[in-house]
């Protein structure tokens, strides 16, 4: 049997987890064979190919205001519309009333680090940009315009960046590689004037947190006492230890690898070009764990993958290693590092991927769909991690309220509540923490995001039952 883990030898009182059911939980399938497993799982890619190009895109300009006939053009256009941009003259902040600024957010990316698909373009990064471009839209009611750009340079994206904030609410920086988007993240942050996220970062962190956080409430272990393992150190995993900290986790339990091994003391090839992963040989694996993750998951309590795409990333003899009632999360997209039924079948107590076709799915559109709602909401000067915390806690109250399971730690898009929620919780930390524009209380922020998310999503069922939204075609 595999060693325990300190905080598996010293089990924390379990907390206590409410018996209710989850209002829409999702049930999972069991298939008999792990054929069917894999039809299932490959099937998201078979239809995407059918209806990308039916919809020939997956987002579209639609107007908001009324044209009740001809003569309203003189209000929206010219002559009429002079007088706002008068006003704006005087104090650029009023773009914010007259504009749709308020609202707008940039999904920037150089398409140098797709999902898993790597350094691809930035033509071919745009299917991936309209997609966050939707579930911002529709989870959380904000507009975003994916916005693919034609360099790699980081100071050309960054002043980019810059030329773009008069357009913009808030910029999501998406799919940058590393160690690049660490550098040009802290820039922009430093250097703008609205709030600028890198959801491969940040978002990333947030809601795998916020199920490790669950998660550790399930097994009665203290995130405090418990050994976590990292495989993978770009951006993810970086920011997600980074979070991970912040909600109670301790540097000194983490071990970080990288594709040459655990981060430690002699790791010195890190230092000139990847201060991140040096803080992490300077601050982690207290143990002094040298080797391969075989060697740093022995007796760990959690591992987060965010690595490689598997099959077969991960495998499954390291699991059989770790701790009792260990807990897996595989956030590779578009295949997880390992199945999530092989890893069961290894030991694994809890199961998280990056997929919504399985339970537990630990994906960024738990995220920045509501952060981003509570950050324009208060006009946030930036998106600070004590905002991130405040995400963690909401997204983890909101499925402890809804009953904790194995099988259940985050919860599901479809349990939209979560995402007023979660704008209410960021917006508040913003007003707190000094960084917002517009003081609102934590009601105001709740009420507010909720019509605007409902509306985002009455609006999208309007256009399908009217037809304007046509069906997919049979598959």
């Amino acid at each position: 049997m595999a060693k325990k883990s300190k905080a598996a030898k010293k089990p924390a009182k379990k907390a206590s987890v409410k018996k209710a059911k989850p209002k829409k939980a999702p049930v999972a399938a069991k298939p008999v064979t792990v054929e069917q497993l894999l039809k299932k799982a490959y099937e998201p890619a078979r239809l995407a190919m059918i209806y990308h190009p039916f919809y020939a895109g997956k987002i579209e300009i639609v107007s908001k205001c009324a044209v009740r006939d001809f003569s309203d053009f003189a209000i929206w256009y010219t002559p009429g519309v002079a007088e706002p941009c008068k006003a704006i003259n005087k104090n650029k902040d009023l773009s914010y009333i007259h504009t749709n600024r308020w609202n707008t957010v940039g999904v920037i990316s150089d398409g140098t680090r797709v999902l898993g698909l790597g350094d691809i373009g930035p033509e071919a990064g745009m299917p991936v940009m309209e997609g966050k471009s939707l579930l911002f839209k529709y989870l959380g009611g904000v507009d975003a315009y994916p916005i693919c750009l034609g360099t790699k340079d980081p100071e050309k994206i960054i002043e980019t960046v810059k030329f773009l904030q008069p357009s913009l609410g808030g910029v999501n920086l998406e799919d940058i590689s590393q160690p690049k988007c660490f550098y040009i993240l802290e820039r922009l942050r430093a250097e703008c004037e609205i709030p600028v996220w890198h959801d491969d970062q940040q978002g990333t962190g947030t809601i795998v947190a916020a199920g490790a956080v669950n998660a550790a409430k399930i097994v009665g272990k203290k995130p405090s006492e418990m050994k976590a393992v990292f495989i993978g150190a770009g951006a993810a995993n970086i920011a997600i230890s980074r979070i991970m900290h912040v909600s109670g986790f301790k540097w000194e339990n983490m071990i970080m690898c990288d594709s040459k091994g655990t981060l430690h003391l002699g790791r010195e090839d890190t230092k000139a070009e990847y201060k991140e992963k040096w803080f992490m040989c300077e601050h982690s694996n207290r143990e002094g764990c040298v080797g391969m993750p075989v060697d740093a998951m022995k007796g760990a309590d959690i591992v987060v993958a965010a690595s490689k795409p598997g099959p077969g990333t991960v495998k499954p003899e390291w699991i059989k290693g770790m701790a009792d009632d260990s807990i897996v999360f595989a956030t590779a997209n578009p295949i997880p590092e390992i199945w999530p039924w092989e890893a069961k079948a290894a030991g694994a107590k809890i199961v998280a991927t990056g997929r919504s076709d399985f339970p537990n799915q630990v994906n960024n559109s738990l995220g920045f769909p509501g952060i981003f709602r509570g950050t324009l909401d208060v006009k946030a000067k930036t998106i600070s991690d004590t905002m991130c915390l405040a995400a963690v806690l909401e997204i983890a109250k909101t499925a402890e309220d809804n009953g904790l399971r194995e099988d259940y730690i985050v919860p599901t898009m479809d349990e939209w509540e979560v995402f007023p929620r979660e704008a209410a919780a960021v917006g508040t930390a913003a007003v707190n923490e000094g960084l917002a524009r517009e003081k609102k209380s934590r009601k105001e922020l709740y009420e507010t995001a909720s019509v605007i998310i409902k509306r985002a999503r009455d609006q999208t069922k309007y256009l399908m039952k009217g037809g304007f939204i046509p069906p997919p075609p049979k598959a």
